[in-house]
């Protein structure tokens, strides 16, 4: 019996310390706390120009002078500029895609040199006629002729051996619908300027040539504020669509008597053509007075007042040839009847 109760005892004591040792929580008199507030999205920062050059000071110069210009500048604004005299380049979303419009067709009379180099033969006299008319006034025709007889098999092996890695061929017969990148673009031009395995000497003669002949009012955009000092080589392109408004773009290489530089601005978004005209040509600007401080200004190959640039024909509607700057269907498809 006296064992019993110790054995009983025992147990109420271990129950008792248990009971003891549980923590048992406050009731809850409150709400959970509510959650914390969402906070504003933080808009994304626009990326920044990169400089890098081996010339002192230089890169932090232009870094400077190309953001400037680009101030309040609507739009998506790419840039790219390579100087192999001072081993200077600067970039700003330079893997950035835009419709080509017309600067594509350096790509279409490179691949035209590629084939003819292949089959070891010159170009014939209707093709050079066709790639005269395409690079010196912009003709959407003799575009749309070379680009048929190429076929996309050899647009793509120029841009593939070119290494243009980020360009696309337009679809069909939309050639001025091509995604290309200014990267890109200056690896066409640096195919045109330097000495390669890809086109001969007189291959990307040729073709510098055709660039420096362009018609007076196409000679826009990149070549603003050009040394007088420099050769001038330009390729430009406009296109209307409701998506990003009117792209605008120019391509330019600037060699001869210690220049050898190459400049891509590509732009979409503008409201106008000459939205897009006045952007570029404060980059430019920008870039030739501080890679030729000492140059005399060039008076011959001022842009012209009234900027003309051929549209190429989407799927929305068809090509127009020499249309003077805002005298074109505008983004929303408005007619302007200025006779051309």
């Amino acid at each position: 019996m006296t064992h019993h109760h110790r054995t009983a005892g025992r147990r109420r004591a271990v129950a008792a310390v248990l009971a003891a040792a549980v923590v048992v929580p406050p009731a809850m008199t409150t709400a959970p706390a509510a959650a914390a507030a969402p906070t504003a999205a933080t808009p994304a920062t626009p990326p920044a120009v990169s400089c890098t050059s081996q010339k002192a000071g230089l890169a932090a110069a232009l870094k400077k002078d190309i953001t400037a210009a680009l101030k309040n500048r609507k739009g998506t604004i790419a840039v790219q500029v390579d100087d192999a005299v001072t081993g200077t380049s600067c970039t700003l979303r330079a893997t950035q895609k835009f419709d080509s419009a017309s600067v594509v067709k350096v790509t279409v009379l490179g691949a035209l040199l590629l084939d003819a180099q292949r089959q070891e033969r010159k170009l014939t006299s209707r093709e050079k006629s066709l790639a005269k008319a395409m690079i010196t006034k912009s003709d959407n025709a003799s575009t749309s002729t070379l680009w048929k007889q190429l076929g996309p098999t050899k647009v793509k092996r120029f841009i593939k051996a070119a290494g243009m890695t980020d360009t696309t061929p337009g679809a069909d017969r939309y050639w001025g619908l091509t995604q290309i990148t200014a990267r890109d673009q200056q690896r066409l031009l640096g195919r045109l300027t330097t000495k390669n395995s890809l086109l001969t000497d007189d291959s990307r003669a040729y073709a510098r040539k055709l660039m420096g002949e362009v018609v007076r009012d196409q000679r826009w955009g990149t070549p603003a504020g050009a040394p007088a000092t420099a050769t001038v080589q330009v390729k430009n392109g406009w296109l209307p669509r409701k998506t990003h408004g009117w792209r605008v773009h120019s391509i330019g290489a600037f060699t001869g008597k210690g220049h050898n530089y190459t400049i891509s601005v590509l732009t979409h978004g503008n409201k106008t053509m000459t939205d897009g005209v006045n952007t570029i040509q404060a980059v430019s600007r920008a870039i030739h007075k501080r890679l030729n401080p000492k140059a005399p200004a060039r008076t011959a190959y001022v842009p012209p007042a009234v900027p003309h640039e051929a549209v190429p024909a989407t799927p929305e509607r068809a090509a127009r040839e020499s249309v003077p700057a805002d005298g074109a269907h505008g983004p929303q498809g408005t007619d302007r009847t200025d006779g051309t």
